[in-house]
């Protein structure tokens, strides 16, 4: 099912933008973990919409209730069920889609395969509302890695063409990263926040990229072919919305390096085999080497935007100008930071529990 991912874990999420409540059923998960719920509100809040200037002004608190799989702080083994319910909707917003599409969206390929049924109301189950229960589960499997020596941590790399420092591949400083605004040079991320209220005056928005840093892995975790590292976190960050491009370690510079460049060295460092650089971004051949785990993932500009566009109408197949109503980002790239984080996190315990159950 395509709302479904996982091998040895399940997780299932469900809802829609603006129906009463969305939600994650997380499955397959050891009786005996702890949890902290003050840790994982933590979380969530910092993928909650409505906090800043540079957000969607609709206001959700996005706290969980769990119905099930959780009994006195730890999991009890049965399937770890959340719902969020939804607060702040404005579904009259978005009752001119039923009959023409928002370029940039999915409202003509939803038309097409689910013949008109879908739902329109905030973009329904192709919205990036749907990553709040996302981040439910991953909060929760990133707070199980912790408890391994497991640190994952991501930074915005870039915005509307505005870069940050990037941290070493081979021994990221993740404390370097700020709290309020997740970059390392603070100079850069008000530049940013610039483009985006640039963006936001002109109607218009801005992409960006994101990078994700993985730190205490050991080394093995991971398979061959379908089943490599990379393939399982790809496999759940191009579930976010948004998301157009993926690349791990060196990326698509590796296309432009010869042999003898790409190669990470071999060494021995305080008795253990780690390697000079880390082109790889601490995969080899789909499973972890004990390097850093790194990858970048693009984020499309939100094309809900304010300006006029060109569209047709499904019902006379004319052409028509649009301009979208509603509440929406010049961009998600801020909220997006913990998503990825938590996308990452499902990822890899997911992959821990394949190599030890």
């Amino acid at each position: 099912m395509s709302s479904t991912y996982g091998e040895h874990l399940k997780l299932s999420i469900f809802g829609q933008s603006h129906s009463p409540a969305i939600g994650m059923c997380l499955d397959g998960i050891p009786a005996g973990l702890s949890v902290d719920l003050e840790k994982l509100q933590a979380f969530l809040n910092r993928r909650a919409p409505g906090q800043n200037d540079y957000s969607t002004p609709r206001k959700e608190a996005d706290a969980p209730e769990f119905l099930s799989g959780i009994v006195n702080g730890h999991t009890c083994g049965a399937p770890i069920s959340a719902v969020i319910y939804n607060h702040n909707t404005r579904s009259k917003d978005y009752s001119n889609l039923l009959d023409t599409p928002r370029p940039g969206h999915a409202d003509y390929t939803a038309q097409v395969k689910y013949k008109g049924f879908q739902d329109v109301a905030g973009g329904g189950h192709f919205s990036g509302r749907l990553t709040a229960p996302l981040c439910i589960a991953g909060g929760l499997c990133k707070q199980w890695l912790e408890a391994m020596g497991i640190t994952i941590a991501a930074k915005i790399d870039s915005i509307g063409g505005v870069a940050d420092e990037p941290l070493d591949p081979t021994c990221p400083e993740l404390s370097r990263i700020g709290k309020d605004f997740p970059v390392v040079n603070p100079a850069a991320g008000e530049a940013m926040r610039q483009r985006i209220a640039e963006a936001r005056a002109r109607k218009d928005s801005v992409g960006g990229v994101i990078s994700c840093y993985v730190t205490g892995l050991p080394a093995g975790w991971g398979d061959p072919m379908f089943g490599g590292m990379e393939s399982r976190i790809a496999g759940i960050v191009y579930g976010i919305p948004a998301v157009k491009g993926l690349e791990f370690g060196a990326g698509f510079q590796v296309a432009d390096m010869t042999g003898s460049e790409n190669n990470d060295a071999f060494v021995i460092a305080q008795g253990k085999i780690q390697t000079t650089t880390n082109h790889s971004g601490g995969i080899l051949g789909g499973i972890t080497n004990a390097m850093p785990l790194t990858f970048r993932a693009a984020f499309k500009p939100t094309p809900s935007i304010a300006r006029q566009q060109q569209s047709v109408h499904y019902s006379t197949c004319t052409p028509c100008t649009l301009e979208i109503q509603g509440r929406h980002d010049p961009c998600i790239v801020p909220r997006a930071v913990p998503v990825v984080e938590a996308a990452a996190a499902i990822a890899l315990f997911d992959s821990y529990l394949c190599a030890n159950l």
